[in-house]
């Protein structure tokens, strides 16, 4: 079997496995969840701690190595743009598709009343993280690079890579190829660390999906359960959608631009981590589209670390969902509204668990809705995770290979 089959496999026996466990619970059960548990987020871990050096190492040297600030500028604006018009998808799917999704919902008040307390506790526990937006404007340029690589901030540390990089087109040739060289090996080595474990990703993934099978398989009742199912139909046409936008926009198959995604999208499900998927997409990238390095080393990490492309969609679907489960009207004008505002959050969300959540929950109040209903998105949104992880995995490369497509055309006009 190829390793996209054997991930695959391992992810449909995972979740069985869990299910069966879920149906005939027995003690010994619970001690092997816990026991597979534990090897899943080691293989997280793994590929965690290589995402830092790995960013930071291809980012440095993809702009370093362009050796012309233009070129690097152009690339940043072709991305910017590609990013923008991937967000105006997401969200004109998401007027398509959100209001027709609960139309049939049925609302069962026993439900909400059982879960709003569960709900409030998760959603004043988690908002004592949430930055101010004048936080967030002060620590987008980080004061401790150091630190910020430490806590794993992204955004920071990304805005501190690119600076770094273009600073290095501003050295001698001489000094510049020897900090270039350096963070090469650097990202060689994590590429490297990255190969074995990526032929692990068949344990891993077993490892990540038993237990989220076994403790959320009947998480699927009542309102909340028709919300993960409304999310993974949400998404599976924004997905969908995206293959003909690719293959139209970037010139690439949709079955080799498919072939090409399943590989981040499994690790995505599994670990609901866009970082964690960045090797797989590389190795897509590199591989499989056969993408100029430049927008490997460049893009797709700038992609997944301060885009999310799912954001329009998610916010309207969270949107209509607590909306019809509280008696709101919502009009298209204030949904629109929503849509606009996701823009700019999705480039700012907090790096905590359910940070867009987090973020969208004073626009929602602006609307009428309870801001426990939030908390009532947060107590079930490990499964709805896999699938907007997955959504945002296929757009990071989708936009890879529509700003590849592009970097070819403006080469072939300067050529000519």
């Amino acid at each position: 079997m190829t390793q996209t089959t054997r991930v695959l496999a391992a992810l449909l026996i995972g979740l069985l496995a869990g299910l069966m466990m879920l149906l005939y619970p027995a003690p010994a059960f619970q001690t092997v969840v816990a026991f597979v548990e534990s090897i899943g987020i080691l293989w997280v871990n793994a590929i965690r701690m290589t995402v830092v050096p790995l960013v930071v190492s291809l980012l440095i040297t993809g702009v370093a190595s362009t050796g012309d600030a233009r070129v690097m500028r152009d690339l940043g604006l072709r991305a910017l743009v590609t990013f923008v018009g991937l967000l105006v998808l997401s969200a004109l799917v998401g007027f398509a598709v959100a209001p027709w999704l609960f139309q049939w919902l049925p609302v069962d008040a026993g439900t909400v009343a059982l879960m709003r307390g569960t709900g409030a506790a998760a959603a004043a526990s988690a908002r004592a993280d949430i930055p101010t937006f004048a936080q967030w404007i002060v620590e987008v340029i980080p004061a401790n690079p150091i630190r910020t690589a430490a806590d794993a901030a992204m955004l920071p540390l990304v805005v501190f890579a690119l600076i770094f990089g273009l600073a290095l087109l501003k050295v001698a040739p001489d000094r510049r190829a020897s900090v270039v060289s350096f963070f090469q090996g650097v990202g060689d080595a994590m590429l490297a660390i990255v190969d074995v474990v990526i032929a692990l990703a068949p344990i891993g993934v077993f490892a990540l999906m038993l237990p989220v099978a076994s403790r959320t398989g009947m998480a699927a009742a009542g309102a909340l359960g028709y919300y993960i199912i409304a999310v993974a139909v949400a998404t599976a046409i924004l997905v969908a959608t995206l293959y003909p936008v690719t293959a139209l926009l970037g010139r690439i198959s949709m079955v080799r631009f498919a072939s090409a995604a399943l590989p981040p999208q499994a690790v995505a499900v599994s670990s609901s981590s866009s970082l964690a998927s960045l090797p797989a997409l590389i190795d897509s990238g590199d591989r499989r589209l056969h993408l100029p390095q430049d927008i490997t080393a460049v893009v797709l990490p700038l992609a997944v670390s301060s885009f999310k492309a799912t954001a329009p969609l998610m916010w309207m679907t969270a949107a209509m969902f607590l909306a019809k489960l509280y008696g709101v009207s919502v009009s298209a004008g204030q949904l629109a509204i929503v849509a606009a505002t996701s823009f700019i959050a999705s480039f700012s969300s907090p790096g905590v668990p359910h940070g867009w959540l987090l973020v969208i929950t004073p626009l929602l109040a602006t609307l009428g809705i309870p801001p426990e209903g939030v908390g009532l998105l947060i107590a079930v949104d490990a499964v709805p995770d896999m699938f907007i992880t997955t959504g945002n995995v296929t757009a990071d490369l989708a936009a890879a290979a529509i700003v590849a497509r592009g970097a070819r055309a403006q080469s072939v006009a300067g050529v000519s």
